[in-house]
């Protein structure tokens, strides 16, 4: 099973993947990690990327997809995997489509983990990120039980520079004018299950599960 998660910033995508893939067997494959390890091996590939990331450069989709194609045929990808974070783009969904396709894979669903833009705001307003292992608290939803502390590695909590109201509201716009062609076309083929995502953690992925027939 291949399967795509979708959703806007704060939604919980991130989390929500994490626990499917683990509970499924399933290669999680993000793409800010895709690139992350395509550096630290070194090859030409990661060269690539990293000159890109040096420069503050989006990667380019067809950068992008060669790093995807080089992990969609590792050894831990033959029982299926899930891609979080991407495709951002109905460009990217397609290019990825043809990918899979050269391997005799494909996607089976797309799950959108849908939260009111309301809710978005307030749980990005409220954000802190570790500057260690970027685990995400939230000052009211999710706090630290030290403040300004990571519970896992103890390194110092920070506010991102974007995650104030003005910058939010145009990411979301961002996101949303590129997603919704998306939704569509996964709609039209059938594969798009929509959750909603504003109950707890335990709650979504218990609903994403028994979409996807497991109990």
């Amino acid at each position: 099973m291949n399967l795509i998660f979708l959703g806007a910033p704060g939604a919980g995508k991130g989390t929500q993947a994490a626990i499917i893939s683990k509970k499924l067997g399933l290669a999680h494959i993000a793409s800010g990690d895709l690139f992350r390890q395509a550096v630290e091996k070194g090859s030409e590939l990661g060269k690539l990327v990293k000159a890109y990331m040096q420069k503050g450069e989006l990667v380019p989709d067809e950068v992008t997809i060669q790093a995807i194609s080089e992990r969609i045929s590792e050894p831990d990808c033959d029982v299926g995997c899930l891609f979080d974070g991407f495709p951002r783009t109905l460009a990217q969904a397609k290019s990825l489509d043809e990918t899979l396709a050269g391997q005799n894979k494909k996607i089976n669903k797309a799950i959108y983990i849908d939260v009111p833009e309301e809710d978005l705001m307030k749980r990005l307003c409220g954000r802190w990120t570790c500057q260690k292992c970027q685990a995400v608290y939230h000052e009211t939803a999710s706090p630290p039980k030290t403040p300004n502390k990571c519970d896992k590695c103890d390194g110092d909590l920070y506010q991102r520079p974007d995650d104030n109201e003005q910058t939010i509201k145009e990411r979301l716009k961002v996101y949303f004018a590129q997603t919704t062609p998306l939704l569509d076309y996964y709609e039209k083929d059938a594969k798009l299950i929509r959750v909603d995502g504003r109950s707890g953690i335990e709650e979504v992925a218990g609903q994403i599960l028994a979409a996807l027939g497991y109990k």
